[in-house]
């Protein structure tokens, strides 16, 4: 065993239960333990940087939604009116948001998404939430420059950041989705996100989507890289059969037409999106910085996969924040090795999986800091050897 990982089952084991009573909380503990080289870990300030990104694919009709959703999002995340900011509040008193007398949050979430005038009008920000939201562009095949003007204005750990790599991407189905300079651009765009994380003192980092057609980009990775077409191919948005059917073929048609993959970048710069990629880099820079991340669902754990096909340490500092509803995503985790911390049948993205599973891990790591041992209670251990079980 790791000596971090011992010192922290010793601590755990000296605290006043029974020995593995707190069963996967442990294992989350211990986890973040390794991750921060530290006994025992700490969360003193958590994000989840949410990528916005456009695919070329959406072209061939395989999503319900068009493509202008993604910036309508991208300014509604900005607003506090998407279902990550409602998660993300947490429920303390910073977790409450006032709004203006004679208006909802849906009222002016609705505002901001249709991009008229400011994204915050009618809101009134109140304390910080549980969670800091870093929305980014990676890559929205649409003018957000008018976001960026309101930056200045958004509520405490609220924030807008504009990594744009292009308008979207190229439409894989005809031509690869990015050239190599812009693929590059996307992983440093990442990494610079890591440096980021560091910067703002995060301890925890999750990640989510926000992407019209970004599962079918998602899709086509994974069977590029192997992946029976059937268990991955799902219906996103919630199409019909008849339009699964055609995602289905547009996608095997598109693995078919790029190959052969020489490596897993390869497959990424033919196939892949700005926003995956730059995920990807994010993942890898956070573990040069010892900061846990938690994946949300299928696209991010496509990118997950992706990194980790270049390099298997990265998942060790992956937690899985839960099993999406989306076919696909169950054989991922379990090719990566990674165990869902919840199991919800969401299928939402934005990092709504990553951050509940957050609140878990924040609270195993504040039972291992907060928890008396038997001596400091002046409770009796045990008399004879423990088993665990």
């Amino acid at each position: 065993m790791n000596n971090i990982a011992a010192q922290m089952q010793a601590h755990l084991d000296n605290l006043t239960k029974p020995r593995g009573s707190l069963g996967r909380l442990e294992d989350l503990v211990i986890q973040l333990a390794v991750i921060q080289n530290r006994v025992p870990p700490q969360i003193t300030k958590k994000a989840v940087y949410v990528f916005a990104g456009d695919h070329g694919i959406v072209a061939e009709g395989v999503s319900l939604y068009p493509q202008e959703v993604t910036l309508q999002m991208l300014a509604n995340f900005l607003a506090g009116g998407a279902a990550i900011n409602a998660l993300a509040s947490g429920l303390g008193p910073g977790g409450l948001e006032k709004i203006a007398p004679g208006t909802t949050g849906a009222e002016n979430a609705t505002t901001g998404a249709a991009g008229s005038g400011n994204a915050l009008t009618g809101a009134v920000p109140g304390p910080q939430a549980a969670w800091d939201l870093v929305a980014v562009d990676a890559g929205v095949a649409g003018d957000t420059s008018e976001l960026e003007k309101l930056a200045s204005s958004l509520p405490p750990g609220r924030r807008f950041l504009n990594k744009k790599i292009g308008l979207g991407t190229a439409n894989f189905l005809h031509q690869p989705a990015m050239t190599e300079e812009e693929l590059m651009g996307a992983l440093k765009a990442g990494e610079d996100l890591a440096e980021d994380a560091q910067q703002q003192g995060y301890d925890l980092v999750a990640i989510g989507d926000m992407g019209i057609g970004n599962t079918s980009t998602a899709a086509a990775l994974l069977v590029a890289s192997g992946f029976p077409l059937e268990t991955i191919v799902d219906r996103g948005t919630g199409i019909d059969n008849k339009t699964l059917a055609h995602k289905q073929q547009v996608i095997a048609q598109a693995v078919e037409k790029h190959g052969p993959y020489a490596s897993p970048l390869d497959i990424l710069r033919k196939l892949g999106g700005y926003d995956l990629a730059m995920m990807a880099g994010l993942m890898l820079g956070l573990r040069q910085k010892n900061i846990g991340c938690i994946i949300d669902g299928f696209p991010v754990t496509s990118a997950a996969y992706m990194v980790c096909s270049m390099d298997r340490t990265v998942r060790d500092f992956l937690f899985a924040g839960h099993r999406s509803k989306v076919r696909g995503h169950s054989p991922v985790l379990e090719a990566l090795g990674l165990e869902p911390i919840l199991d919800l049948g969401m299928h939402l993205g934005e990092g709504t999986g990553a951050v509940l599973a957050g609140y878990i891990i924040e609270l195993a790591v504040k039972t291992s800091r907060t928890m008396a041992s038997f001596a400091s209670a002046g409770v009796s251990d045990s008399t004879h050897a423990e088993e665990k079980y």
